[in-house]
């Protein structure tokens, strides 16, 4: 689904992302590990588009996408979140998934305008859709609820919520767990799980080893920009070059 060749991101003098070769098979749950600075979230930006690379090919579904913007490369089914958690606050649940969902079929000005029966179709299709996204993720109840008093594990939720609206066939997902409590770990890879059940292909930036090891078919680690090691979980926590580059030389991966 997704070809990486010989990646490359500098920044001055800095090589953020090195020379990295990766493949994302389509239905398959990779992990992208490594230590903090490593060029994860560099390199998320590169395939989503947010930083054009320096060097190198990325190849989504047999397409040369190599520095398109991020609003072609979703439109072709890459979506992302962020570490930070990309909603709206002011608008309520509901508000936020319908408001993404809006930026894929595409109501025209003078649609919205003159509240033509095409527009009002698309937006009853708009809001039933928004509503059974938020069922899927399991924030149906909360519909209503204003997107900052929710707790930080629905915060992040709404935020993948809010991803899906733009029907991606693979999503890309940084650090989907971060600052969460263990019951809303276990929810959120729970989620994780039934998006992938459900046909899209997921890649994950996750700094809890425990959870991606769990998750993830095969992972993917990274080190100063540069690939260290590919393989299954199994083989990742095995792997010399990672206890020594992510835990440190006499740590336990598991």
């Amino acid at each position: 689904m997704l070809e990486i060749e010989g990646l490359s991101k500098f920044f001055g003098g800095l090589e953020a992302v090195s020379s990295v070769d990766m493949r994302v098979n389509a239905g398959e749950k990779l992990g992208l590990i490594g230590p903090n600075g490593a060029g994860k979230t560099t390199f998320f930006n590169l395939v989503s588009g947010t930083l054009k690379p320096t060097r190198g090919k990325v190849t989504f579904e047999g397409r040369d996408i190599t520095g398109k913007s991020p609003h072609y490369i979703a439109d072709k089914g890459i979506v992302r979140t962020f570490q930070g958690i990309n909603i709206f606050p002011d608008f309520t649940v509901l508000e936020n998934v319908v408001l993404s969902c809006h930026l894929k079929p595409g109501i025209g000005l003078v649609e919205t305008v003159l509240r033509t029966r095409g527009s009002r179709r698309k937006e009853r299709a708009i809001l039933e859709r928004s509503r059974a996204i938020l069922e899927l993720v399991g924030l149906d109840k909360l519909a209503d609820a204003v997107a900052q008093s929710l707790a930080h594990g629905h915060k992040r939720i709404l935020g993948i919520a809010v991803a899906l609206a733009a029907e991606p066939k693979l999503l890309l997902l940084d650090e989907p767990l971060g600052g969460m409590n263990a019951g809303e770990v276990s929810e959120t890879m729970a989620l994780i799980d039934r998006l992938w059940h459900g046909g899209i292909t997921i890649l994950l930036i996750e700094h809890n080893m425990r959870a991606t090891m769990n998750l993830c078919q095969r992972i993917v680690v990274l080190n100063f920009g540069r690939k260290i090691a590919e393989g299954t979980p199994d083989e990742i926590k095995a792997n010399p070059d990672v206890i020594r580059a992510y835990l440190g030389a006499g740590g336990h991966a598991a």
